[in-house]
């Protein structure tokens, strides 16, 4: 298929694993001096597993998986909150699929559905705005979780419930940002040489979000699409910069990505939202990385329409997830990977969503 074929070549990948061995600085000795990427986005942690990029590399360069999965990098305590309003009988919860099957403290959204609560999956917030015109006796709820990609879609249907005369339209933002997820990941323990950055999320923020990362960290950042020679050739890129000693930005997804991103989509989202300090599961509080409702829109803002009272968040023994979203650990790592922590009955975020690294790492039989 067009834009998709092209970039998928076997032979093309064959000559970029062979440029990035012959790139690696110290490759002439025999270990070479060993490089860490992280990729923050999660369809490339599952397109990388799915292609077998790790196989293509050499053995002194790293990649590990950040925080790219929104559904995963929500708290405990938001899956509980969405639940407790979930439960209310005056309630109609929309969320979409991928939200379903995240553990809370005590249950889920799967199984409060289960059990008769009205929960819905939607393939988009305009459904969700038509839901809330067909059931005017009932407070229609959107779980709104997700990056920059998807934030602007959500503060349209904020603008178009109150266009249209909704009051029973409300959404449980649980949002966040990634550049000061970044900023957070690149002042931590971990030695990164690079970022692969995602290329959804720059497509509305624009490759200039990342001058700062460079110039504060020295830590490089190439925007990558999301087919394997995409992924490939952003690897070559960071490597090359590695070796130079010259970190920088650089954007090989100029098919999609401006330096300036999508100007009207982020008007839009901040005239709906505006910044706050926000928790991302496993690593903590973040200043600035999530999103809440602006008070002249606080009539559709669900943790004012619906006040409910949370239980106490309770997280699961054993589980690493947190630690694979840092990129402090790999999922294999994890004592529970693999046999008591599957898709079919997951214990964390990180197996559930189809962007989560444990399901990738499990679904394509990555054991390192």
């Amino acid at each position: 298929m067009k834009f998709i074929d092209e970039f998928r070549g076997g032979k093309i990948a064959r000559l970029l694993a062979d440029a990035i061995r012959e790139a690696m600085p110290g490759r002439e000795s025999a270990t070479g001096r060993p490089l860490t990427f992280m990729e923050v986005c999660g369809t490339h942690t599952m397109n990388i597993a799915r292609f077998g990029i790790r196989e293509l590399l050499p053995e002194n360069l790293r990649l590990i998986s950040g925080p790219g999965c929104p559904v995963c990098v929500t708290p405990h305590r938001w899956i509980d909150h969405a639940i407790a309003i979930a439960r209310r009988p005056e309630v109609l919860v929309c969320a979409f699929g991928d939200m379903m099957r995240i553990p809370g403290s005590t249950s889920s959204l799967e199984r409060e559905r289960a059990r008769g609560v009205d929960i819905r999956i939607a393939a988009s917030t305009i459904e969700v705005l038509s839901l809330a015109k067909e059931n005017p006796g009932r407070q229609v709820v959107f779980l709104g979780v997700g990056f920059e990609t998807t934030i602007p879609t959500v503060a349209v249907s904020i603008l178009e419930a109150r266009s249209q005369g909704l009051p029973n339209y409300s959404v449980l933002c649980g949002h966040k940002l990634m550049p000061p997820a970044l900023e957070a990941l690149s002042k931590g323990d971990l030695r990164l040489d690079g970022y692969l950055c995602p290329g959804h999320v720059s497509a509305i923020l624009g490759s200039g979000v990342y001058e700062s990362i460079v110039r504060k960290h020295g830590i490089g950042c190439v925007i990558a699409g999301f087919e394997p020679l995409d992924i490939l050739q952003a690897i070559l890129m960071l490597v090359r910069q590695a070796a130079e000693g010259c970190p920088r930005v650089e954007n090989p997804y100029s098919r999609a990505v401006t330096r300036e991103g999508n100007v009207k989509a982020l008007g839009i989202l901040s005239q709906v939202f505006e910044a706050k300090d926000d928790e991302w599961r496993g690593m903590g509080m973040i200043p600035a990385s999530g999103l809440k409702i602006r008070t002249e829109f606080a009539g559709h803002d669900a943790a004012l329409r619906v006040p409910v009272e949370i239980e106490p968040t309770r997280e699961p023994a054993g589980c690493l997830c947190g630690s694979v979203l840092r990129g402090a650990v790999k999922p294999p790592e994890c004592g529970l990977f693999g046999s008591a922590c599957t898709p079919d009955n997951p214990v964390g975020a990180c197996m559930v969503s189809a962007e989560g690294t444990c399901a990738a790492y499990f679904r394509y039989g990555v054991r390192h």
